[in-house]
């Protein structure tokens, strides 16, 4: 008699937990997940070059909160975006090149990714574009490093995370004597019919697609990487005669360590060797042409956006998704004699980073806070109201998001290659490379870090002060496994 009333009971026990479960499911908040490849500081809310023109990143700014001193975990694709991916550092995997295959990595097996977090939390996972490291090359020698475990669906596919991209006929069209990727040229097509706009015409369809249950949906824009190949019209909104170059000094380098300049070199597109061919034409022409191409594919980029954002808006499900626009690290353009990445400097390692939680953050709010995008992965998950994986090494940024004065005591880290690193803190810049030389900036008198005090006494004290901040821990190089690439 008993037995069918206990089994009863148990029953609507369960039936009432999986309805609190779906509830529960239904009531998280979906999460708009938006890189944009090789985006330095030159965004209309960082104001780092005067004639940028990002209406839609401006537009983001002003629903949520800016974080104006967001660094990079490395200053190259695939360990920057390993490091965010899997909330571990570049000095704790060993992954410091492009070169490397983190899903064969020994200290990241068994780890989940932040896209595959979200799907093991119930959450449909959708993603496109460059999200994990890939490269443009031709279809024989493509490869990519997505975790295909982590999307219910991908374009233009698990293994293939690029479409095929729009391009002049000839390359390099600028007649550099580099790599055929440092290019740029007006193409003659569409938006939509760039690879981007590809891209982001078939995520403005997952965006607007009918699902009653949570949504992880990232997109991966890859302008403004190298070539810089866009339609005229961008180009256009930037006019050549009008170019503001970068500021430089002459004597830059003059303070700066002898490794700093080893690693300013390069294979086929030697960074400082750009330089070199950029200024051999005395008018100027080749570097206002460079600056103008990089500020247009900017702007085509914030149009990609500008899609993505009038898409949520037309869902019906913007007042419950979370929004995260982030950059996988900076850009030179001349600063420093240089052109590219992969410097321990400022303008290579700041990166746009502004997140939109409805409910959490204020409109138009902003933040000098030294985060970095290691803080991703935790911080997405809080938001979510999931429980933090143990292994993360950034930190929630949820507190700033709810109130961007609180106290915030903290250093961050980027790395480029094994122990080299640069610490920043609200103020300051210290970097220490492998062999023991050092570079240390002011940043609230010096924000060009055109003066090496790592030398100076007076500023001792500052110096031991970040170098503490350092990894306790450099793991040795994972092995190198798939062909080379130079991007």
């Amino acid at each position: 008699m008993n037995k069918p009333i206990a089994l009863l009971t148990i029953t609507v026990v369960l039936a009432a937990v999986s309805v609190a479960a779906q509830a529960q499911s239904a009531n998280r908040p979906d999460v708009l997940f938006i890189s944009i490849d090789d985006l330095n500081d030159w965004v209309g809310p960082l104001g780092g070059h005067p004639q940028a023109k990002t209406p839609n990143m401006d537009r983001m700014a002003e629903l949520g909160m800016v974080f104006t001193n967001a660094q990079a975990p490395s200053m190259l694709c695939n360990p920057s975006r390993t490091a965010l991916m899997t909330g571990v550092r570049p000095s704790t995997s060993g992954v410091y090149g492009n070169q490397i295959d983190w899903r064969t990595v020994e200290r990241l097996q068994g780890i989940p990714t932040l896209p595959r977090y979200f799907r093991n939390e119930g959450y449909r996972t959708v993603g496109a574009g460059k999200l994990f490291h890939s490269s443009t090359y031709s279809p024989q020698a493509f490869f990519g490093y997505n975790d295909t475990t982590a999307w219910d669906a991908y374009f233009p596919s698990l293994e293939r995370q690029l479409p095929d991209e729009v391009g002049p006929p000839n390359r390099p069209a600028n007649g550099s004597p580099f790599s055929p990727n440092f290019d740029w040229s007006p193409v003659a097509t569409t938006d939509m019919a760039m690879g981007d706009g590809q891209i982001v015409t078939w995520s403005v369809e997952q965006i607007l697609a009918a699902d009653d249950g949570p949504r992880f949906n990232a997109v991966g824009i890859y302008r403004p990487h190298l070539p810089w190949y866009v339609p005229q019209k961008y180009l256009d909104m930037h006019p050549l005669d009008d170019i503001v170059l970068p500021l430089v000094l002459a004597n830059d380098l003059d303070d700066i360590p002898a490794i700093a300049l080893q690693q300013a070199q390069g294979n086929d597109m030697p960074p400082m060797g750009i330089h070199e061919w950029i200024i051999e034409d005395t008018e100027n022409i080749r570097w206002k042409e460079g600056v103008q191409a990089y500020l247009a594919s900017v702007s085509f980029a914030d149009a990609m956006l500008g899609h993505l954002l009038d898409a949520l808006e037309r869902s019906g499900r913007a007042e419950n998704t979370i929004i995260v626009l982030w950059s996988d690290h900076g850009w030179h353009l001349g600063e420093k004699a240089r052109w590219r990445k992969r410097t321990l400097w400022r303008e290579s390692t700041r990166v746009p980073l502004i997140i939109v939680a409805p409910g959490v953050t204020h409109a138009g709010s902003q933040t000098s806070a030294p985060v970095s995008l290691l803080d991703l992965f935790p911080t997405l998950a809080e938001l979510a109201g999931l429980k933090l994986p143990a292994h993360l090494e950034g930190v929630s940024l949820l507190p700033l998001l709810k109130d961007p004065t609180t106290e915030w005591n903290r250093a961050v880290v980027s790395t480029n290659g094994f122990r080299n690193h640069a610490v920043a803190n609200a103020r300051y810049r210290y970097i220490r490379y492998a062999e023991g030389s050092e570079e240390l900036y002011d940043l609230a008198s010096d924000p060009n870090e055109w003066k090496n005090l790592a030398g100076d006494p007076q500023f001792e004290t500052v110096r031991a002060e970040l170098a503490r901040w350092l990894p306790k821990h450099d793991e040795p190089n994972a092995p190198d496994n798939t062909r080379a690439t130079t991007q």
